[in-house]
């Protein structure tokens, strides 16, 4: 670029030096105010690669967008898979608890029908291996608030006794029945002192009635005085 002086010597070839000196002056402020055509090529280049950042950018949030709803579309199957396991959970649920109350009715039958066995097959038993006559028929009874299953009036050696029982489908140690047993024991004393109140000078006579027992629940109930009847023995 020439300068104020070489601009104002070839002005002055037509114009006087006063205005040759204006025109130089004037044009020189005027073209360095302008922006070079390399700054211009740099700015452009500036811009363009804004713009390049710019769609990459926007094309990186659109990648997160799809991956976004990929996520939310995977937790809404987790979201149906988990109500399909709570629903899943729900009726095995109902199965089992309908399940636990089937068995519990049939344990209930089975121990009536153990019961009802008892009523008919003790009065012979009891007669040929421990002398007893029954004189009525066994019944279940409930006295001072107390439900005794097996309850008859009988006598041993021309003395009146009592016939107090109950009854236990199965008494297997092997089980961790022992508690078990032990609890039935207990219940049918309690029930034997009620009878003992009503019957001072009677003999109590306390059975338990099964189907299975093992030797040392046999042992554990002839140490607490109680004749253990099981099924196969009528």
């Amino acid at each position: 670029m020439m300068n104020v002086e070489k601009l104002t010597q070839r002005f002055e070839t037509v114009f006087d030096r006063r205005q040759s000196s204006m025109l130089a002056e004037t044009i020189t402020e005027a073209y360095s105010e302008l922006v070079k055509t390399g700054d211009f090529n740099e700015l452009k280049a500036i811009v363009k690669d804004l713009a390049d950042a710019q769609q990459r950018t926007e094309a990186r949030m659109d990648e997160l967008a799809q991956a976004q709803n990929r996520t939310e579309a995977e937790i809404g199957k987790l979201a149906q898979a988990q109500n399909r396991t709570e629903a899943s959970i729900a009726a095995m649920t109902r199965a089992i608890t309908g399940m636990a109350q089937e068995l519990g009715g049939l344990s209930r039958s089975m121990s009536y029908s153990l019961e009802n066995e008892s009523y008919r097959n003790l009065p012979a038993l009891l007669k040929t291996h421990y002398d007893i006559t029954v004189y009525e028929k066994i019944v279940r009874l409930d006295l001072d608030g107390e439900e005794i299953n097996l309850f008859a009036r009988g006598e041993r050696n021309g003395q009146p006794v009592y016939l107090v029982g109950e009854s236990k489908l199965q008494l297997d140690e092997r089980r961790n029945s022992r508690r078990a047993a032990e609890e039935i024991l207990d219940q049918i004393d309690k029930k034997a002192e009620v009878v003992q109140r009503h019957y001072p000078d009677a003999e109590i006579v306390r059975v338990l009635i099964t189907h299975y027992a093992r030797p040392v629940v046999l042992q554990r109930a002839k140490e607490r005085g109680v004749l253990v009847i099981q099924s196969f023995e009528w």
